[in-house]
């Protein structure tokens, strides 16, 4: 991740050619109350093209997908169990939006500017190993992740050490302000949602303002976004890395504003020098030896590709096409390659003018997005055990989970109970119940906790029942294996991550 940056003359030169389309003239709708919608063809796309993205995002664990061209929405696509109207959680695309915030921030005197050092924002903290390094850290730096604070979040499938850690401890910001420096700021990209925190918290200090009533005050309301939710850290500072939830037609809003350089409606919503900064992004990510990806203002770029992105896990995705006019919104729980989506896209758009009506490719891409929106139930006959454990409690040895003991009820309306711990270390414990899908679809249930779950179970062998868990506005999915043998049970948990647990326990019933 660490490694000298490299010489950037071409890349600007590249960069400059493609800034003024971070500026397009509006000729459609605005989609501040609803987006208009229109066929493909009819700005120029080919619907069979689109048809075949919807396929790639059903091969690559999408939830949801919206493709927008001059202001129309052409094409829309929600995974099953994933619905419209539902809020996604958008991991890192959250950094994109805090970054817009601190541009408009500095369009109204709130922030003077991108290169003030970090620790004159903290003035009132004691903050440890202080050197010259640390106190040379700005603003810029935290945008761009070049910070130089010592931290451990790639951006890859390795463990984000310093992320968990951050969520483990009592204060985030006084977390990120700690950490010792491992180069001096400026000197290369190192990824850490630690920078964002910071980023919040700045925001707050210098608006006076909790960031999400910032955020939906002076962006979210004007573009006609609501019911959006952000998460907070221990102190109440909008989580800057990961905590932003938002419809998918919503996230569209936003790459839509930065199609037209920053512009909503005839008013300069973020500055127009804001929005050619994310097109002029010049800190090389060093990800791949293939793939040139550029990064600023915690906005991604593809040079080669004219792509701009606001980028989270599992592939939460605001992107934007200036050359084409064409914004997506997408998200998801699997890290496909981004080329592969974009050649999709690039290969769908065919004119910069309508194309001929193409009845039977329109019929095609509602079919595909059809299919996608609803799971295919399954008949399969349960084996004589499914009578035998239905209705009784499995107590669990102590685990790391907080699970004290679960009961699966496999008749005529299959469900199950899990009784946890409130927290570790607390005796207090909380039930759950949840229908299960025992027919090859999810089984919906009303929100728990202020969060929406969704189950099924299938039986993979006479005495395993496997039960997938989803939080669909989380994109989190959980694996239970259940494997009996007599009155005892064997269960393997495996979460998002992929990092699995072995717990067992046994039932008196």
């Amino acid at each position: 991740m660490r490694q000298p940056a490299k010489l950037w003359p071409a890349f600007i030169t590249a960069t400059a050619l493609c800034m003024p389309l971070g500026a397009q003239t509006h000729s459609g709708p605005w989609p501040t109350q609803q987006w208009a919608t229109a066929t493909p063809e009819e700005q120029g796309m080919d619907s069979r093209g689109l048809a075949a993205l919807v396929d790639f995002g059903a091969a690559n664990e999408m939830d949801s997908l919206v493709v927008t061209r001059h202001g129309r929405l052409v094409a829309e696509a929600y995974y099953a169990p994933f619905k419209p109207g539902m809020r996604h959680r958008l991991n890192s695309a959250t950094k994109g939006v805090v970054a817009t915030l601190t541009g408009i921030a500095i369009q109204q005197g709130k922030l003077a500017g991108t290169e003030r050092p970090v620790l004159e924002f903290f003035a009132d903290r004691t903050v440890a190993h202080v050197d010259d390094r640390k106190k040379a850290m700005t603003l810029q730096h935290l945008l761009d992740m070049t910070s130089g604070l010592d931290w451990k979040e790639p951006l890859t499938d390795q463990r984000p050490d310093s992320l968990f850690e951050m969520l483990r401890s009592p204060n985030w910001v006084q977390f990120v302000l700690d950490r010792p420096m491992a180069q001096a700021p400026g000197a290369a990209f190192n990824y850490s949602s630690g920078n964002s925190q910071l980023l919040t918290a700045i925001l707050a200090r210098q608006t006076g303002m909790a960031v999400p009533d910032f955020a939906a005050q002076q962006l979210f309301r004007p573009l006609g976004i609501s019911g959006e939710q952000w998460r907070k850290d221990p102190q109440g500072v909008a989580t800057g890395g990961f905590g932003l939830y938002l419809q998918t037609r919503d996230m569209a809003k936003l790459g839509y504003l930065y199609l037209h350089g920053g512009e909503w409606e005839g008013k300069q919503i973020v500055p127009r020098s804001w929005v050619d900064r994310v097109y002029q992004a010049m800190v090389p990510m060093m990800l791949s030896a293939t793939t040139d990806l550029r990064y600023g203002d915690q906005w991604w770029t593809l040079p080669a590709r004219k792509a701009y992105m606001a980028v989270g896990y599992h592939r939460q995705i605001i992107l934007v096409l200036p050359q084409s006019g064409v914004v997506l919104a997408l998200t998801g729980r699997k890290n496909y390659p981004l080329d592969q989506m974009l050649d999709l896209v690039d290969a769908a758009v065919k004119s910069d003018k309508a194309l001929a009506p193409n009845p039977d490719g329109v019929a095609l891409l509602a079919q595909r997005a059809k299919e996608v929106a609803s799971e295919k139930p399954q008949a399969a006959a349960a084996p004589p055990l499914a009578q035998a454990i239905s209705g009784k409690t499995y107590r669990l040895a102590p685990n790391n989970l907080g699970v004290r003991d679960f009961t699966l009820h496999l008749g005529g309306s299959p469900s199950y109970e899990i009784v946890s711990f409130v927290a570790r270390g607390s005796s207090d414990t909380k039930k759950v119940s949840l229908p299960l899908g025992l027919n090859g679809q999810f089984a919906p249930a009303g929100a728990t906790d202020g969060a929406v779950f969704v189950s099924k179970a299938s039986w993979t062998d006479l005495d395993t029942l496997s039960v997938l868990v989803r939080q669909p506005e989380e994109a989190e999915t959980v694996r239970y294996v259940l494997k009996f043998t007599g009155n005892k049970v064997a269960l393997t948990h495996v979460n998002a991550f992929g990092f699995q647990q072995n717990l067992t326990g046994e039932t008196s019933d």
